[in-house]
């Protein structure tokens, strides 16, 4: 049922029985539901969005492009778990275009990204090349508008 998912991301606060209400579906069904998408690893986790940046926390963002040789019969696999691994990669994709996987990553200062880049990413049996692209602010991430107060349809403040 992805409009259950849907809901489920927009607000994991809600309880099983707003959104039986909101479904109009009984609310028994939509706690076995939930449980079931939850086993069946389709609802990976939980998460707020944190502005970080209205608090005293220091942090650096990075996006870094990384080219590859795919391994015989693993493809990018093998190198990707490799990275995904590390505790600083927040997101790792594979992407089409001008190199193969963006690594997303999150570091206290631009040094300590610059460490993880040469040290730990560039080395990597197989790494090609990296690019990394600080992020300077952020606008929407995840779908939320940051610095603006979110209104639903009906002009109620909602965020």
């Amino acid at each position: 049922m992805n409009e259950l998912l849907k809901i489920v991301e927009n607000n994991c606060r809600l309880t099983d029985a707003q959104i039986a209400m909101m479904l109009e579906k009984d609310e028994g069904d939509i706690k076995a539901m939930i449980e079931k998408y939850e086993a069946e690893k389709v609802i990976l986790g939980y998460k707020a969005i944190i502005d970080w940046d209205k608090t005293d926390r220091e942090s650096v963002t990075a996006l870094i492009e990384v080219k590859i040789t795919p391994q015989r019969d693993r493809g990018f696999d093998r190198v990707a778990e490799k990275i995904y691994n590390y505790p600083e990669v927040e997101s790792l994709y594979l992407m089409s275009g001008g190199f193969d996987l963006a690594v997303l990553i999150e570091g206290k200062t631009m040094k300590e990204v610059a460490y993880f880049v040469a040290m730990k990413l560039a080395p990597i049996e197989d790494v090609i090349s990296t690019a990394t692209h600080f992020v300077l602010r952020k606008y929407k991430d995840k779908g939320v508008i940051y610095g603006a107060e979110a209104v639903d349809e009906r002009g109620n403040y909602c965020g």
